[in-house]
């Protein structure tokens, strides 16, 4: 695993590393600062933690724009949203500014809602092709799944082979629908990290770690620095 990795004791020092992680590089940047948001319990301490001093004091919220990596298909006030999850931990704690929050469309088809996701990216970018030289975010955060997959790149689904798009509904491997970002966009990132916690996942990361390429996390190869913020247990 050709990357920087740092192992945590716990999911708490996980989340609190990540926070400030993410508190020094954004405040070290300067103009619009993007961030592509994970789902999951572990960055749900972590949004927790942001939205609390030291860290909510020093961030620079006006001037950050956040986005979703995947998200369901359901309504965002629906339990299951990664918005919603996202917005009650973070979002609607902070002087984030309305405009600076861009969740994933979730009406009209997936399909529909996919490509307005697409658009919204390429507004926000300022062109319809991604540039290595200038990378679409700053952060994205990014979980890692016991069957290897991250955000709604699921094994075994199309989208796995999506060159072109940069946000895809995935209607298979899962219960329900699913809009993702794709590799392109995904990789278009000035720093990509991993937060990985619980020892459900240690057989899973081992294969990462030990080079087996054809799971989908282990196919994430971004234009800037990959990390692996990894905890005890999932180390194994």
């Amino acid at each position: 695993m050709d990357a920087q990795t740092e192992i945590l004791e716990n999911p708490s020092a996980l989340a609190r590393r990540v926070a400030e992680w993410m508190t020094d590089t954004a405040v070290a940047s300067t103009g619009p600062f993007r961030v592509s948001l994970s789902g999951g319990s572990t960055p749900n301490l972590l949004y927790g933690l942001l939205a609390t001093a030291p860290f909510c004091n020093h961030f620079p919220w006006e001037r950050v724009l956040w986005f979703w990596g995947d998200e369901r298909f359901v309504p965002l006030e629906h339990r299951d949203s990664n918005y919603r999850m996202t917005n009650e931990q973070l979002l609607s704690k902070v002087p984030v500014p309305v405009d600076n929050i861009f969740p994933v469309p979730t009406h009209g088809t997936p399909t529909e809602a996919a490509w307005q996701y697409e658009q919204t990216l390429q507004q926000v970018y300022g062109a319809k092709q991604l540039d290595p030289q200038r990378p679409l975010f700053d952060i994205t955060l990014l979980g890692l799944g016991s069957d290897g997959h991250t955000a709604s790149l699921l094994p075994g689904q199309p989208v796995l082979d999506e060159r072109i798009r940069w946000v895809a509904a995935v209607s298979q491997g899962r219960p329900e629908v699913r809009i993702t970002l794709t590799y392109p966009a995904i990789q278009s990132s000035r720093h990509v990290a991993f937060l990985v916690a619980g020892q459900e996942k240690a057989p899973v990361l081992a294969a990462i770690r030990a080079g087996q390429s054809d799971l989908p996390a282990a196919r994430v190869r971004p234009v800037g620095e990959l990390l692996w913020f990894i905890d005890r247990a999932a180390a194994g």
